[in-house]
């Protein structure tokens, strides 16, 4: 009987904890968006994707990456126009956690380096492919923003979650 109950206890902390740490997640990415620069922004909420794949993992990274493009349409830091890309932005984004956290074991940079480059090339390649085909006449500064932004962002952003999760894991004693 004792045997039982352990099997199907139910660990309400570690319930508790990742309840709180994704409503910490999902917190920043609604209102990093409000920065109302895409430079910060996007610092912001590439740091919170790869401290999130760091902590909870991959699927709850994932989760978060809609959120985001979604309020950038809404506060107006995404133009209109470009509403098109979203699908493409949130692809890019779930191409970098992913690309992350298959190769974050060896080291944090073997992992973030190439999720950056990944989400950068899948983004400006759908946006031109958009601005060519779909798109026409769209301005030059509006589809700066799927160029190299996302992927200078994208670095901005793992150096802040570098240095993140430096201090807490040196602060809890795990590894580096």
């Amino acid at each position: 009987m004792q045997e039982q109950e352990n099997a199907i206890s139910i660990d309400w902390k570690a319930i508790f904890t990742k309840a709180f740490q994704l409503a910490i997640f999902i917190s920043i990415a609604v209102f990093a968006p409000y920065f109302g620069s895409q430079l910060i922004t996007g610092t912001i909420v590439n740091a919170m994707l790869f401290i999130a794949a760091s902590i909870m993992g991959l699927e709850y990274a994932v989760m978060l990456c809609f959120i985001p493009s979604l309020i950038s349409v809404s506060v107006g830091l995404l133009p209109m126009i470009l509403l098109p890309m979203i699908p493409f932005i949130i692809g890019g984004n779930i191409l970098m956690v992913y690309v992350y956290s298959k190769f974050e074991r060896k080291s944090f940079w073997v992992g973030a380096v190439p999720g950056a480059l990944v989400k950068f090339i899948f983004i400006w390649a759908a946006g031109m492919i958009l601005a060519n085909f779909v798109l026409q006449g769209v301005a030059k500064n509006i589809m700066l923003m799927i160029s190299w932004p996302q992927f200078a962002t994208a670095i901005a952003g793992a150096t802040l979650a570098f240095i993140f999760l430096k201090i807490v894991r040196k602060k809890h004693g795990t590894r580096n």
